[in-house]
This record gives C-alpha cells, structure tokens and sequence, in this order.
C-alpha cells in the first residue's frame, strides 16, 4: 500500500514542527545552567573579617580607633562571614564590647588584663551597633556600626507571604528581646565597705607671712566600696579614699607641683582640674592618668579665693558623682583674719539604681544623672557623715569658720545652718569683699563660699541645704556647740 502524498506531507510537516522544540528544549539547559552559575558566583564567598580596634581619648571623647586611626570606625561584613575582632585598651582603663542584636559580647579587657577577642558569625543582615557597656562609656562616645550585607540565612527560601513576614518579624523581635541585656542584679551592701567622709576638721594649718615657695602635692586616685548609709553601700570613686577629696592650701604667688597617681587596681582613668588653675584645662588635660600610672603639672598661684577641684575624665559628671571633688584655698598676701575653728564641708547628689535607703549595694544610674534626679544629697560623701561619723565642734564665744563648697555635679544649694546668722560670706569664694549678716548663701555647683560665725548659744545646729525637701535625701550635718549661753540672746518663755 502506497503512502499517500498527503499523510506523507502531514508526516513532513510534524517531523518539522518537533524539531525545533527538540532544539530549543537542548538549547534551553546550557542557558539555565549559565543563570545557575552565574548566579552562584554573584554570591559572596564567606570569609573571616578581622578588624583590631584599641580604645583611646580623642578630643575629649573615649573611642574606639582601628589600625588606620579611623575613630568608631564602620566595620563591614557579608550574611555568611566570620567577624573577630581584637580588642586592646590604649589608655589603661577597663573595657568590654557589646552587639547585642547578634548577641555578642566580649569579655572585660584592660591595660593590665591585655588584649582579648570575640569571633562570631554573622547570620543576619543590617546595621548593628557596637559599644563598651561599662557605665558611661557608651555615653561620652565609645559606640560604632557593623554593617552587614546580603540576605539573611533565616529567609534564604523562605516564602514572601504576609504570614511569613509576620512571623519572621515576630521571630526578630523575640531574638532582640533576648539579646537585651538584663539590669545589674540586686545586692546586698558590700560587706567591706569603709566611711569614705572626710573629717571636716582636716584643714591644713593657716600659712604664715612668708615669701613665695614650690608646693608639692601627691594624690591618689582610689576606687572603693564605701558606706553611703546605715546598710547601704557604693562603689566611690575617691582621691585619696575620701570625698570631698583632701583641702589644699597654698599662698597668691606660690608654684604648686601636683603629682597625680591613679592605683594600679582602678578600673578607670581619672585626672583632676583645679579651677584655681590658669591653663591646661585647669590641670584636667595633662593629667588623664591610667591604672597604675601618675602623671605631674605645675601651676602658679594667681588668684586668691577658694577653689574647687573635681575629675575631668569622661564621663565627668559621672565622677564627679562618684564623689570625685575636692577644694584648694589661695589665701591672699596678707593671709586670713584668725579664727578659733575652721572646717570643711562639701556637697554632692548621688545618682542611684534602687531608692534612697534601700539596703543594698547602691550602683549609678545615668540617665537619672542626665535628668537631673538624684536620689542622695550628701555633705561630705555620706548620709550622716557630719551628723554620725563627724560633727562640728566649737564653744560659746568662739569663731568658726567654715569652707563649704559643691561638687555637683549640677545642683545649686541654698547653705543655711539653722540657728546661726553667717556674720561674714565670702561669696562665691572671693575674698576680697566679704557680705556680713547673711542667712542663706547660694553655692552653685563647681562653686564655693566661706562663712564665718560667732556662736553665741549652746546646742546643736543644723546645717542643710535650704532647699528642705534635701535633708530627707541625706544633707543634713550638725555644729555641735557647748558652753555657758550668752545672757539675753536666748531663753526659752517669756521676759523674767
């Protein structure tokens, strides 16, 4: 039977038509495996990404410099990648390094500890933030980025459905959630804890009539547990292990030569400026000592007055706080009229995580510092330390003088001493124009005054703050007076 010229043409027909299918269909597999490999080498190869980063102080700010100098740097990495990064403190003080969206941490690292590294892989894409979490670092500028491309491990392949969406945001916001860290843990008051109040009564001897002579004057700088109230305690940090800091005395054209030793177990850098000090950012600038190390500068004495000094280390408020302050006196050519007793107060406000008198191991809060909401008010660094651990003493008839000043960091006080008038203020710690019969002095914080008083009346006085609500937080301190009253200024009734 012979094919007939139509099926064969039909035949044709579909043999030619399946050709090109056939061939399209090799083509097609060279072409996806093409897109296949090149899409696998737009993918980024993992890699470890090492940076080293030391910390340092650049123009005033605590940082984090990398081995081009570059502060804070941007750090970057690939979904995928390994990080290390290799840390060293640069000036001496304690450190550590958070990211705490990919839950890293580093371990505590200082000029005495040495160097120390974190590795971890990163898994997500974005930009995170490293920081130093040690109290106040953060804040004075010791924070950077970690940029991180590619498309996070978790959502390679998975679908783009709303639902999806939601969980995964659900799933990020539970892993932010853990990553934050937890507050400090409440404890109970440091059973090592010692008074760190100075005794009001230390105030060096009057300098006699003498030419102009080289001062020299040696402080250390000391971070201690200290007892803040009956069963509480906080870590003070102290010149000398006391708050206020000791009084220095010198005379108008004298050249004081401070050496400033910070002890090798601090775990911060501390400095001093002394407002009585004319350049150097009062001293503050050329003595930004680490752990273990001291450093010197020497000042002339141009000015009389009474002058404060403090910390000017980053965070300085938060030293400050910490009870790092002090006063240093210049007395003028002639030197000061002569009194019976002359002593020296300071005040200061605490910034604190638990309320006022909770009993336990009171640690710094920061941002009640930055708002200005302090927990303590306290004359000489301690609840009760002129009322308890020191008191003012004197006897009718004598003249007591007494160099008070602030610390702050940033409270005014309103010094009143309930009982007494103040027959002369040397306000704002000028010597040179006195105010006689005055009740209540403003003393701003950084600032200072002297009071001198005749008492006159046996019994206890009561120096405050006038601002009253502040005895309750602890600024409350007591001149204790004894002796036979003075007849007619004051008797308890009626005229006899």
């Amino acid at each position: 039977m012979k094919t007939t010229p139509s099926l064969r043409a039909i035949a044709a027909a579909v043999c030619v038509l399946a050709m090109p299918l056939s061939v399209q269909a090799q083509a097609s597999l060279p072409a996806s495996a093409a897109a296949t490999a090149a899409k696998s080498a737009a993918k980024p190869v993992p890699t470890l990404k090492r940076y080293e980063l030391q910390t340092n102080i650049v123009d005033g700010k605590m940082v984090f410099v990398d081995a081009k100098g570059q502060v804070n740097p941007v750090l970057a990495a690939n979904v995928g990648d390994t990080v290390e990064l290799v840390l060293k403190s640069g000036e001496g003080a304690e450190h550590d390094l958070l990211i705490p969206e990919l839950n890293v941490a580093s371990s505590k690292f200082s000029a005495n500890s040495g160097s120390t590294s974190v590795r971890f892989k990163v898994t997500r894409a974005g930009t995170f933030t490293y920081y130093c979490s040690i109290p106040g670092h953060r804040q004075i500028g010791m924070e950077g980025k970690l940029e991180v491309a590619g498309t996070s491990l978790a959502e390679a392949g998975a679908p783009k459905a709303a639902a999806a969406g939601a969980a995964s945001e659900s799933g990020q916001a539970a892993a932010l959630a853990l990553y934050t860290p937890a507050p400090s843990p409440m404890r109970g008051p440091d059973p090592s804890a010692v008074s760190v109040a100075a005794n009001p009564a230390s105030v060096p001897a009057a300098i006699a009539a003498r030419a102009p002579q080289t001062l020299k004057y040696r402080m250390e700088t000391v971070e201690l547990p200290g007892k803040l109230d009956d069963g509480t305690s906080f870590t003070y940090w102290t010149f000398n292990r006391q708050v206020p800091g000791p009084m220095l005395r010198a005379k108008v054209g004298d050249t004081v030569e401070l050496t400033l030793f910070n002890a090798r177990d601090s775990k911060m850098i501390h400095s001093i400026d002394l407002h009585a000090v004319t350049g150097g950012h009062g001293g503050g600038q050329h003595t930004q000592v680490a752990p273990g190390q001291e450093k010197t500068v020497t000042f002339k004495a141009l000015n009389p007055g009474l002058f404060v000094y403090h910390c000017a280390t980053p965070l300085v408020p938060q030293h400050i706080a910490a009870g790092m302050y002090g006063m240093i006196l210049v007395e003028p050519e002639g030197g000061l009229s002569k009194v019976d007793r002359e002593y020296y107060v300071m005040q200061g406000e605490m910034y604190t995580g638990r309320p006022h008198g909770a009993p336990v191991h009171q640690e710094p809060n920061l941002e009640k510092m930055a708002n200005e909401l302090p927990d303590y008010y306290v004359f000489n660094g301690e609840v009760g330390a002129l009322s308890k651990t020191h008191k003012l003493q004197a006897k009718v008839g004598e003249t007591v003088r007494i160099y008070f000043g602030v610390g702050g960091p940033n409270k005014i006080s309103s010094f009143h001493i309930i009982g007494e008038i103040f027959d002369k203020v040397y306000s704002e710690g000028s010597i040179s124009s006195p105010k006689h019969d005055v009740q209540t002095t403003l003393v701003a914080p950084g600032g200072a005054t002297i009071v001198e008083l005749k008492v006159q009346h046996p019994g206890s006085y009561l120096l405050v703050d006038h601002a009253l609500s502040r005895a309750g937080k602890g600024a409350v301190g007591v001149l204790e007076v004894t002796g036979d009253p003075v007849p007619g200024v004051y008797h308890a009734g009626a005229v006899q």
